[in-house]
């Protein structure tokens, strides 16, 4: 395996970079999903639970986010993005308010508003550390701020209403109060991150906005490939939105107690673990190597998935190992699509572009797919178990995951071969 050597202001930037992107992210996070720790329960809309329709109508927002980024984030001028990042943020902040002000059950538009300004905001901040040739470490640090995050967020969400009373309509305006100062300061660090040097840019390719021209040429080189990848994104992303949002629902049906801290708790155990996978790829200076290792991350986090949840069926595993281990399995899918997989593409198979343009579409049909699910789920009348099916979803899923994997590797090591010719 070939190593890359760094130079001592290349280390000092990475990890400038890493940490602030981290909490830029981390900070942004709480504005999306600390409402989720919360069970809203009492309302219903046309018969359909109130919390799924939250769920629900928030997704709706972001998924829209998504499909308008491919071409947005794809154009992007890298210029005040600091501030285009903090207005999209105040958007979702005031959202929250108007929640908290608009009486139940007629606020649940409120999560749209929410949602869309905050599905722009991952490509903003990805725009500032791709590119070079210490990405990977980066974006493995930026990437598991929302695994993190999330954690984080459901946990000051439960304190916030423990601890001080806040009502749960108010808890989500109340946490982004608390997270301000830090947002404000880290997106102002955001903008004193270095561009990439010349080095990266001949080793990982010159990241610029995309014109249509190079966006449909780029779709019609690659793809089958692309297609695989959206479908093994789609169901990594349908498994992630509802062990997230309905994960403090799973913990009740279980019938294991749990406190506010448990969130935080397992997120950050996974975050450290995929944080040291990811970033140690900083090392692997063959980019297509490089990519088949993240295809390899992939197929290894279904197979834990897999695995664990046929050992919790069988009463093998409890269930704070058993939400543990699925989470850092289904991460091992999701972190490398948003940190090193589009990069290391980009850079293997030497074209002009950015990755947040390959990002986008993936995020976009993720979302898709998640939605159709929490319709199909959700939005029936009668109360909806999410601890059992949750199980059975990931069951599936892990089948086609792997199935998808290794066709999507075969896929790329042909197109390497053939174009080498």
């Amino acid at each position: 395996m070939s190593t890359a050597r760094f130079t001592s202001r290349q280390i000092s930037v990475a990890l400038f970079a890493a940490f602030v992107s981290f909490c830029a992210y981390t900070s942004i996070f709480a504005y999306r999903k600390a409402f989720n720790v919360a069970p809203f329960a009492g309302h219903t809309i046309f018969g359909a639970d109130y919390k799924v329709v939250l769920v629900v109508t928030q997704i709706l927002g972001y998924m829209a986010s998504k499909f308008y980024g491919i071409r947005f984030i794809a154009a992007l001028p890298r210029v005040r993005r600091h501030v285009l990042t903090g207005g999209l943020v105040g958007i979702a902040w005031l959202a929250w308010l108007l929640f908290a002000l608009i009486p139940p059950p007629y606020n649940f538009w409120c999560l749209a508003l929410n949602g869309f300004p905050l599905g722009l905001i991952w490509g903003i901040v990805f725009s500032y550390v791709e590119g070079r040739r210490t990405t990977d470490l980066i974006s493995a640090a930026l990437a598991v701020s929302f695994i993190f995050a999330s954690g984080l967020a459901k946990s000051t969400a439960q304190w916030v209403m423990n601890a001080w009373q806040i009502s749960e309509f108010w808890m989500p305006f109340t946490v982004g109060c608390l997270f301000a100062p830090a947002l404000i300061l880290f997106l102002i660090l955001l903008e004193k991150i270095p561009s990439p040097d010349a080095e990266d840019k001949i080793h990982r390719m010159d990241r610029q906005p995309m014109a249509a021209d190079a966006r449909k040429a780029l779709l019609r080189r690659f793809m089958p490939g692309i297609v695989l990848l959206t479908g093994i994104y789609i169901l990594v992303t349908i498994l992630r939105e509802v062990r997230d949002s309905f994960m403090a629902d799973m913990w009740r049906e279980s019938g294991v107690a749990f406190e506010a801290g448990i969130f935080a708790k397992t997120e950050t155990w996974i975050s450290l673990i995929i944080l040291v996978m990811i970033a140690v790829m900083i090392w692997v200076k063959d980019n297509f190597r490089a990519l088949m290792l993240a295809h390899g991350f992939m197929l290894l986090g279904f197979c834990v998935s897999l695995l664990a949840t046929t050992a919790f069926r069988m009463h093998h595993l409890g269930m704070y190992g058993w939400m543990l281990m699925v989470g850092l399995g289904l991460y091992l899918v999701y972190i490398p699509f948003n940190s090193l997989l589009f990069d290391r593409f980009i850079a293997a198979f030497r074209f002009a572009g950015n990755a947040g343009f390959l990002i986008y579409i993936a995020d976009a049909f993720g979302y898709l797919g998640s939605i159709s699910v929490m319709l199909l789920a959700g939005l029936t009348p009668g109360k909806m178990f999410w601890l059992p099916f949750f199980v059975e979803l990931v069951t599936v899923s892990g089948g086609l995951g792997i199935l998808g994997t290794l066709g999507a590797m075969w896929y790329f090591r042909r197109k390497r071969l053939a174009e080498r010719q």
